[in-house]
């Protein structure tokens, strides 16, 4: 008789809960729960940070689940140049492309890719161009052209020096690119478009399309194609990802009125199944990471076929032992006092957070209010009654300074202990309206800053070591009413740098301990009053006013440049942050009326799929 010892080569053993570090297969016995356990494997889908623009129609996306790559496309009536790339979590700018283009091919991975083809905008209809050109990774260069024009071309191939384009039906046509030039190859043998591809050069894999939602796969091996098993379900316009023995078809459309659906198809090198994974949203002309099958993402398209409004929505796939939960914020307890502008830089974290000063409404507040992770509790007043002022440290070391009482702007400095708010050494220069604050309540930073009396930036940066303020040698650009992070020697900050109604300025700035340095933008259109914290290499923003109008989104920065986020559950801008990256808070500010809410940001988190071991 076989045992499980036969099978596996070990036994099952016993722990007081579950086994540490469990890995695929392994199981044990749950003392406290009396139960079998083990890991297995789980297919699931989960929301990412959305893209920056709507788009479908784009080419079809290229890369892996941490290395994506979107080209060009179409919102409603507007053809895109725009390029994102894609890091796992987020979504940034990439190098835009030559020209507006929709239902380009494209093939290759984030660092070396190629788009050829597509379509422009124009009206009536032209015929395509046959343009080619090579990505590497910040912009692109003219290559040499396509043999032929069209549109829905799909490029198949990991790299972009080997690569095999199918053209859209009616055409059976196939060409190869080495990373030179196109040379023809064998026909296909049945002329469909808008098909899950996937593969690569010698390897590659073609599955239904139109006309008639089609369920037929066709299979590549550098030469010829050959018929394979069906799709369970047919659809067209699916997005692709994976490799020929191991593939992904997500969504598509189908009669009648061209329905997008949520179905997730899986191959295995041999046959299709369907997964007991779906998509959130039914879409269909998305794009994917095409050249990995599991830890793959999906994002934009549209709903109904033919007539839906594009969106940005991004799930990511994974098949694999471990539950992900998906980075998101959340509600958490609410402020006693209802406010907004209180103050810029993180003081606190998420479960010890500090909140004070601020404006109630027409007049200005000095309650002061400490966070536990679930709840608000009253404090000692500060001694000032202010708003729009510079902050550092944690709950019980926290820093103030600057401010505006309306409408001069002070040097004030106050520290707090955990329960009481004393003087500290005065700025050397009177800042207000959305002063940055970075660093220790004994190692602080102070820079920009707005003063309306006299209709000027505060360019001087300044140092607290815990009793006085020192000026630092190097101005720092106009910048006020943004967010910041960082420490004392290495600080970051976003803001303003024209008064209202001159443009904001997406432009992040680096402080080095002796400088201020332009880093990149952040990857949405230009706002103030932000929410932020974290470090310099880990910072993040969300909320803030566009003037007109308060955004939910959130962006993360890595020293150098930066990408979307999961966005906020409410539009909102200037109150108060405390936490990082990974574990942020923010409470109070205004949607445009004052608020009390308090929501909490989660990162991604994964833990093992364990389930329970029957026998049924």
């Amino acid at each position: 008789m076989s045992t499980f010892k036969n099978i596996q080569g070990k036994n099952i053993r016993s722990y007081a809960n579950n086994a540490p570090n469990a890995t695929a297969g392994e199981m044990w016995y749950n003392r406290s729960e009396q139960k079998l356990k083990g890991v297995v494997s789980i297919e699931a889908t989960n929301s990412g940070s959305s893209m920056l623009n709507r788009r479908s129609l784009f080419g079809w996306g290229v890369g892996t689940g941490t290395a994506g790559l979107v080209v060009g496309g179409v919102d409603d009536s507007t053809y895109l140049s725009a390029v994102e790339e894609y890091n796992g979590s987020g979504w940034a700018a990439g190098g835009a492309y030559p020209n507006a283009r929709y239902s380009v091919g494209s093939a290759g991975t984030q660092t070396a890719a190629i788009a050829y083809c597509g379509r422009p905008p124009s009206t009536p209809t032209p015929a395509a161009p046959n343009e080619t050109n090579n990505y590497n990774g910040s912009s692109w260069t003219s290559g040499n052209n396509f043999p032929t024009t069209g549109n829905e071309m799909q490029g198949i191939g990991a790299v972009n020096t080997a690569v095999v384009s199918t053209e859209n039906a009616p055409s059976t046509s196939m060409h190869h690119w080495n990373g030179t030039s196109w040379t023809a190859a064998n026909a296909r043998n049945t002329a469909k478009g808008g098909q899950a591809a996937f593969g690569t050069l010698t390897a590659a894999v073609l599955a239904g399309g139109y006309p008639s939602e089609s369920t037929q796969t066709e299979l590549y091996d550098g030469t010829n194609w050959t018929t394979s098993s069906n799709l369970v379900s047919g659809a067209n316009q699916i997005a692709g990802s994976g490799t020929q023995t191991d593939g992904l078809a997500f969504g598509g459309d189908v009669p009648p009125g061209e329905a997008a659906t949520t179905k997730i198809q899986t191959w295995d090198g041999t046959s299709w199944a369907t997964s007991p994974a779906t998509l959130a949203t039914a879409r269909t002309r998305a794009g994917t990471g095409r050249n990995t099958a599991s830890g793959t993402w999906v994002a934009g398209g549209i709903g109904p076929g033919g007539g839906g409004e594009a969106f940005n929505a991004t799930e990511e796939y994974n098949k694999s032992t471990n539950v992900t939960t998906a980075a998101a914020w959340a509600a958490g307890g609410s402020l006693n006092t209802t406010r907004r502008s209180m103050f810029v830089g993180p003081m606190g974290t998420q479960t010890a957070g500090l909140a004070a000063g601020g404006y109630v409404g027409p007049a200005r507040t000095n309650s002061t209010e400490e966070y536990n992770g679930s709840s608000w509790t009253s404090g000692n007043n500060t001694t000032d009654t202010l708003s729009n002022r510079g902050a550092a440290g944690t709950q019980t070391a926290g820093l103030l300074f600057g401010g505006n009482p309306s409408p001069a702007v002070v040097t004030d400095t106050e520290e707090y202990d955990g329960t009481n708010w004393t003087a500290g050494g005065a700025l050397n220069n009177a800042r207000g309206y959305g002063v940055t604050g970075a660093g220790t309540q004994t190692a602080a930073l102070a820079a920009g800053g707005y003063n309306p009396s006299g209709a000027t930036f505060v360019t001087v940066t300044e140092y607290y070591n815990g009793n006085t303020w020192t000026a630092q040698p190097n101005a720092n650009p106009n910048n006020y009413a943004g967010a910041s992070g960082g420490t004392q020697a290495a600080a970051w900050l976003v803001g303003a740098s024209a008064v209202s109604p001159g443009p904001a300025n997406t432009e992040a700035y680096n402080w080095d301990g002796t400088s201020w340095t332009a880093s990149g933008n952040y990857a949405t259109n230009s706002v103030v009053n932000m929410f932020g914290g974290g470090t310099q290499t880990a910072g993040w923003m969300c909320g803030g006013d566009a003037d007109p109008g308060v955004k939910t989104f959130t962006n993360h920065y890595d020293g150098s440049s930066w990408s979307t986020a999961p966005a906020l559950g409410t539009a909102r801008a200037v109150g108060g942050q405390s936490g990082t990256q990974s574990s942020g808070l923010i409470f109070g500010g205004g949607t445009p009326s004052n608020t009390n809410a308090t929501e909490e940001f989660t990162g991604e988190t994964t833990a093992a799929n364990i389930v329970d071991i029957t026998t049924s």
